[in-house]
Formats: C-alpha cells, sequence, structure tokens
C-alpha cells in the first residue's frame, strides 16, 4: 500500500496474496468433480431442471452457437446453462502490438471453438503455488500464457431470446500485475447466470510492464498511450459487451461492473473514465479501491529507465517490442526497483505498473470529483472484509497472543503510536481478542471510507458492506480472509469448499448476497427481501451492511479507531 500511494495511487489497492508454487492436482482425491473442461468445480449449489441422471453435457453443430460481430463461435450446453470460452475480444498483443491500445481481432469464417480458457496475460507464474496450505485453500487455476491474451467468458441461459438480462462483467484480482478470469473457482459464472436469470462475463487483459509502461515520454506520439493499455483492455472489453452481449442474451444498457482486490481498483478506475459512459451502468468494488491513478511524472520517468536499463537509445525503443514477453518483464521490474532505490524506497516497489493519471483517458486528479463526469450517474457498492489478512491460519500460537504483544506488534506495523492503536480498537471492538484486533488493525477500512466518501459526493447512490463470516476450517483461525467473500457474491459456496467448507450455512448467507447484488444490478439499490433495509451510504452517518450469519445495520463502528491510524 505505501509503494502504491507513493507513486501517486490514492486510495486501498489490496493485492492478492504472495505467488506460489505447484499445480492444482489437489483437486483430486479431495473432491469429486463432474465436467472439467470450462467449469472445472462443482456447481451443484443451485437446483436446476437437469436431473443428475440425465445427460449433463450438450455439445454440438447445432448446440451453443452464438453469432458475434467478428463470426460464430460454439461453446456448450451444461446443466442448462450456455457457457462460452475464451472469445476473443481483441487482437494478439505481441510484437508490434505490444504498449499499443487494443486492436480488434480478424474476422474469421466458420464456427471458432469456445470451450476452453483463452489465454492468461503475461506474468511471472514462478513459484505460484510453493505455499502447500494456499494451493490446497485457493487452488488457482493457471492454464495457457501468452500476449494473445484478449479474450472473455460468458455464462447464459439463453442466447438471443429478446429477454434483456442484466450483465455482470466480473474483473479478476492479483493487482495490476498477476491473475486471470478464472484464477479462482469462485469466479464460476454458471451458478450466478442460473440463480439470477443473468448473463455472466469474464474476462483477461494486460498487466503489469506489458500493459501499464509508460514510455510517452520517449516516444510522444507512437506510444502516447503506452502507460494505460491494461485498461484500456478493460475497456475495449466492454465495448465489445455492449456489441454483442444481445446476441447471448444480455442487455447492453444494463451491465454491471464487479471485481475484488485489484478488480475492485479496476472498477474504481474505469468508472472514473469518461470513455466508458454508456458502456457501464453499475459499479461494485471489493477489498480494493484508488482514488487516483499513478502520478504521470512518475511514470514517464520510470519508461526512460526502462529504456536506459535495456541499455537502448530513444530511436531503438522498438526493440523492447521484440524480446520475450518475460524478458521484458524481467527487465522492466529490475528498472522499477532501482528506479525506486533512486528515488528513496527499498528498491521493492511493486505499484510500479499500474493506471497512470494522463489527463486524457484517465483523471489527472482524485476521481469522482466532477459533478458532471458520467460516473457522477453511476451507482457504486463498496465492500471490504473484517480480517483480509489472517496471518495465524498457518500458526497457531499466534492465537495466544497477548496484549503487550499486540501492541508491539503494531509499533512495527505503523511505525509508532501501538499503544494509542490498541486502546482506539479495543474501545470500538472490546468483545475481540488480540490477534482479532490486529486483524482489524491490519484490513482497516480507511482507504475504502476514503474512496465512498469520494464517490458520495456525486449524485448516484452509493451502498457500503462489511463482510466478517468466518469458515470453520483451519480450527476457525482463516477468520474473514482477502477473497473469502467472493463466492458468497457469485452463488459459489459449494464450489469454493476450501474457503467455504460447503453446505448450509454459507450457502444461506450467499444467497442473502446475491438477492442483493442481483437487486443492485436491475435498480441500482441492494435493498431486497433477503436483508434488513439497506440505507444508502453518507460520509455523516456511515451506513454499513454488516454481512454475517445474521446481518444488521450497523454506522460507521471504527470511524474513531481509524482516526488514530493517521495521528
Amino acid at each position: 500500500h505505501k509503494g502504491a500511494e507513493s507513486l501517486g495511487f490514492r486510495g486501498q489497492l489490496t493485492l492478492d496474496f504472495p505467488i506460489r508454487k505447484g499445480i492444482s492436482l489437489l483437486y483430486a482425491g479431495i473432491f469429486v468433480y463432474t465436467f472439467s473442461a470450462c467449469s472445472a468445480g462443482r456447481t451443484e449449489q443451485q437446483p436446476n431442471s437437469v436431473s443428475q441422471d440425465e445427460q449433463q453435457l450438450y455439445i454440438g453443430d447445432s448446440i451453443a452457437v452464438a453469432q458475434t460481430q467478428y463470426g460464430k463461435v460454439r461453446g456448450y450446453l451444461l446443466r442448462d446453462i450456455y457457457t462460452f470460452c475464451g472469445i476473443p475480444y481483441g487482437a494478439s498483443t505481441a510484437g508490434e502490438n505490444r504498449f499499443m491500445p487494443p486492436r480488434e481481432p480478424e474476422p474469421w469464417e466458420g464456427i471458432r471453438p469456445a470451450v476452453f480458457w483463452g489465454d492468461t496475460a503475461p506474468q511471472i507464474t514462478t513459484g505460484k503455488y510453493r505455499n502447500t496450505y494456499t494451493t490446497f485453500t485457493d487452488h488457482w487455476n493457471y492454464y495457457g500464457v501468452s500476449e494473445d491474451c484478449l479474450m472473455l467468458n460468458i455464462w447464459t441461459p439463453a442466447l438471443a431470446d429478446t429477454k434483456k438480462r442484466p450483465v455482470l462483467v466480473w474483473i479478476h484480482g492479483g493487482g495490476f500485475t498477476n491473475g486471470n478470469s478464472i484464477e479462482q473457482d469462485s469466479y464460476r459464472g454458471e451458478n450466478l447466470s442460473r440463480y439470477g436469470d443473468i448473463v455472466f462475463v469474464s474476462l483477461n487483459h494486460r498487466l503489469g510492464p506489458i500493459g501499464f509502461s509508460d514510455f510517452s515520454g520517449v516516444d510522444e506520439k507512437k506510444f502516447a498511450e503506452s502507460g494505460n493499455v491494461g485498461i484500456l483492455d478493460l475497456v475495449a472489453g466492454l465495448k465489445w459487451v455492449h456489441n454483442n452481449i444481445a446476441q447471448f442474451g444480455g442487455d447492453p444498457s444494463n451491465v454491471t461492473i464487479m471485481g475484488q482486490s485489484g478488480g475492485g481498483a479496476k472498477v474504481c478506475t474505469l468508472v472514473a473514465m469518461a470513455e466508458t459512459k454508456g458502456l457501464l451502468h453499475k459499479a461494485v468494488a471489493l477489498s480494493g479501491n484508488i482514488t487516483g491513478a499513478i502520478d504521470n511524472n512518475y511514470s514517464t520517468e520510470l519508461g526512460k529507465y526502462i529504456l536506459k536499463e535495456a541499455g537502448l537509445p530513444p530511436s531503438q525503443i522498438n526493440k523492447l517490442q521484440e524480446i520475450p514477453w518475460l524478458d521484458y518483464i524481467v527487465l522492466a521490474n529490475r528498472a522499477a526497483a532501482k528506479y525506486d532505490k533512486q528515488l528513496g524506497g527499498n528498491g521493492m516497489m511493486r505499484g510500479s505498473f499500474g493506471p497512470v493519471g494522463d489527463g486524457f483517458h484517465i483523471p489527472m486528479d482524485t476521481f469522482y470529483t466532477d459533478p458532471e463526469a458520467p460516473s457522477a450517474h453511476v451507482p457504486m457498492l463498496f465492500s471490504t472484509t473484517t480480517c483480509e489478512f489472517s496471518i495465524s491460519r498457518d500458526n497457531a500460537t499466534l492465537e495466544k497472543m497477548n496484549r503487550t504483544q499486540l501492541v508491539e506488534m503494531v509499533d512495527k506495523m505503523k511505525g509508532k503510536n501501538g499503544e494509542n492503536i490498541v486502546l482506539a480498537y479495543e474501545k470500538a471492538f472490546p468483545d475481540k481478542k488480540p490477534i482479532e484486533l490486529l486483524g482489524l488493525i491490519m484490513s482497516s477500512r480507511e482507504k475504502v471510507i476514503e474512496a465512498i466518501n469520494a464517490k458520495a459526493q456525486q449524485s448516484a447512490p452509493v451502498y457500503l458492506a462489511w463482510f466478517g463470516w468466518e469458515p470453520p476450517l483451519f480450527d476457525g483461525r482463516m477468520r474473514s480472509f482477502h477473497c473469502l467473500d467472493i463466492s458468497f457474491w457469485l452463488k459459489n459456496t459449494d464450489v469454493m469448499l476450501t474457503h467455504t467448507g460447503g453446505g448450509k450455512r454459507p450457502r444461506d448467507l450467499s444467497t442473502k448476497m446475491t438477492d442483493a447484488l442481483l437487486s443492485f444490478m436491475r435498480t441500482g439499490s441492494p435493498n431486497c427481501t433477503s436483508l434488513p433495509e439497506w440505507p444508502q451510504y453518507t460520509p455523516d452517518k456511515g451506513a454499513t451492511m454488516m454481512l454475517n450469519d445474521q446481518c444488521e445495520v450497523v454506522y460507521d463502528p471504527d470511524r474513531e479507531a481509524r482516526k488514530v491510524l493517521t495521528e
């Protein structure tokens, strides 16, 4: 967070957990999975019209064929939901297209297969599965990785039937550096599509140095937009949805974007961009928020530093488009670390590559400050979890932490003021033990409050949630961790068993949250019969829906505690 803020990010960019090694072999022997082509994982959460004794999967010449503006695609029908994977919404970004704004894909003849995931955007995946407990819990899904990555997936109950279904576009997490559209099983759209009669879309886009290297200071004409091509990919994806989603049973005039962690930060950025007017109509940001982009003075100087690290004069910048993508990422990260160190950092900057405030695509000032901007008319729902980072999950001894140890840890974390911070959180949450207070302090809501307070100055309504449900796994030490809430919002608690444990208890809360999400998608308000009345958020009252086995509205319960964090 400090790294992102020092680069000009104003808000909370909550990065997903560090990368690990291994592959998703843990599926085998732990769970019994049904068809695993494009919908790997169980999907028993919602009842459907297909009996388990009947045929589950259909694919054929006249089954699940849809028309797009570039050609026809063939998916498959699985448990009454049409599924399409790896549909190109943009051309390959390799070679001369690297660092360039996304280009339309070439039209094709015949019917293109859309039955398996498109390639993940270039990123470093070495060591991603090394932590076995995390591999067990999250069992990441990574397949091909290449610069031909501008692909999207669709789940829908029907095709071109003139019924205008709300559309949800899911934007993956991983900061602006890692991740893909199906990284976790929670991201699957089958259950939500069936339960809510909606169209679910997810997509990949360029990340890290490939998506956000700003060379406008080297060649202002050719590379003017290079610092933002990763976010422009998402704009292109929304344009594809606008132009094609009716063929998949969706309503292009009712599109909600939703993302978690880095995906939440991407949602905040997209809402702030004037060019998304008419492409998105509601937005949901989970555990990741920013209220401003990277300062363009930093990004342009970093671009020059990358060129210097490569040993190239400005006249040969095109050679950066020719080297293998992994070599370029390593080079750019090395340059960013050196540049950070030169600026007085520790040489381990992680916020170096992300959206740039260029004053053209992305505002240079704080997001949502213009009352006349298109963003003023976009309702937003924000949410975080009560313990984004549970450090005791793999270390039971931390559960016995005493107050003195807590103060010492907070002192190290914050650099000072540990006693006052602990006192403030004890006052706000008198029933919490030291390890639980540490989770609340580490997961402070100050950045999401900053983001929602900014958005609340505009005319569209905003709503705030705080997710506190804790799974009965690892002897209860997982708590309400980063990413846990995804499966609840998307109706996948019986799919992501290693997050929730499965069963009725998480399923009941998931139904409440899903009903609220579906209401928000349809009306711009999350109010529904499944939850208590959910007031709009205002900075003075801070109405917050606490999401747990019993849901209730509270009013900014940690306001005074948060103030102490900045003293």
